[in-house]
């Protein structure tokens, strides 16, 4: 997986990692705060797995300051993949107006058939 966007949605399609970048997304955080909340179901060796896939994809960027190992949100990568999106947004935007359109016009249709079916002219 050499391009940056299938790296980018390979490490977004875990939520152990989307809960990670939700948690950097407050602000920078080290390893075992990182970790705390995933401890109950997996060890630290993979919460830190995690972390190294998010790291590889360019998610978030970490460093070392002594024992503490700071992790922060790499926004721009993020940043590509709403790009990316875009162009799918507006296509569904349009299919939705166009369902729109579509259920107005049943909604109508079955407005007008009730009219005649209990006397009424609308």
């Amino acid at each position: 997986m050499n391009d940056h966007l299938s790296q980018t949605f390979s490490a977004l399609a875990d939520p152990t990692r989307r809960a990670m970048l939700a948690r950097l997304s407050k602000g920078e955080a080290n390893v075992s705060d990182l970790a705390k909340p995933f401890l109950k179901d997996m060890s630290l060796p993979a919460v830190t797995k995690h972390l190294k896939v998010l790291e590889k994809a360019g998610l978030i960027t970490k460093t070392k300051e002594a024992q503490w190992r700071p992790c922060k949100i790499n926004g721009d990568r993020l940043k590509d993949v709403a790009h990316w999106m875009e162009q799918y947004r507006v296509f569904w935007e349009e299919s939705f107006d166009r369902l729109e359109e579509y259920l107005k016009t049943i909604t109508d249709k079955n407005k007008k058939t009730k009219g005649k079916k209990h006397g009424r002219k609308k």
